[in-house]
């Protein structure tokens, strides 16, 4: 009963399948692996069941993943090991990636983001963009996936602006926003997508 009311939100969702797990891989994270801008030692933020940490994985990166959620960290690693792929899986929450010590594995040369940002309280959001500067190689890169606000009103997580992530990666949190393009993130939800941003990020 101690944990934040959306720890709890997700610990619930997690009983069954929550809406965001498709069982597919993000149209816009394939493209990102087929254009080879994925590079070297990932961090996956918010991984839920694995699916992107072992597609990454199965590419030849070294992946870590940190879901907040113990069952969805469970199913993270039998995913990987159906695979055969070695994916390192932690149980934490990113705003506290310091308490992880030398388990998380850092420096990494890319930290992935599919759907984590817009779950986030808005106070916490600059405290996220420096703990994963924190654990970022300079000129590493950064891949943000986020509701868009061209969402309509009444659905889903926070509807996110570009100025709103331009704001919350500027660079005195340790980012250069290169750019922000619309794309479509795939949902269990009718009917079946919803407009999403893809943030491009580099470590300043």
């Amino acid at each position: 009963m101690d944990q934040p009311p959306a720890h709890r939100a997700f610990h619930i969702a997690y009983e069954g399948t929550p809406s965001w797990e498709t069982g597919r891989p993000q149209p816009a994270v394939l493209g990102l692996l087929d254009a080879s801008e994925i590079r070297g030692r990932v961090l996956d933020v918010g991984c839920g069941t694995g699916l992107h940490a072992a597609l990454v994985a199965s590419r030849g990166h070294e992946v870590t993943g940190l879901d907040v959620v113990p069952r969805a960290i469970e199913r993270a690693r039998a995913r990987a090991r159906d695979a055969g792929v070695e994916v390192r899986l932690l149980v934490g929450d990113v705003l506290e990636l310091e308490s992880l010590g030398d388990a998380l594995g850092a420096p990494f040369d890319t930290v992935l983001d599919v759907g984590l940002f817009h779950v986030l309280q808005p106070a916490d959001r600059h405290a996220y963009a420096r703990a994963l500067a924190g654990v970022v190689r300079r000129g590493g890169a950064g891949f943000v996936l986020a509701w868009s606000d061209r969402n309509a009103f009444g659905r889903g997580p926070a509807r996110v602006s570009r100025r709103e992530l331009r704001h919350a990666f500027r660079s005195d949190e340790g980012w250069r926003v290169d750019t922000i393009e619309p794309v479509t993130l795939e949902t269990r939800l009718p009917p079946g997508w919803v407009h999403a941003w893809l943030t491009r990020l580099q470590r300043r």
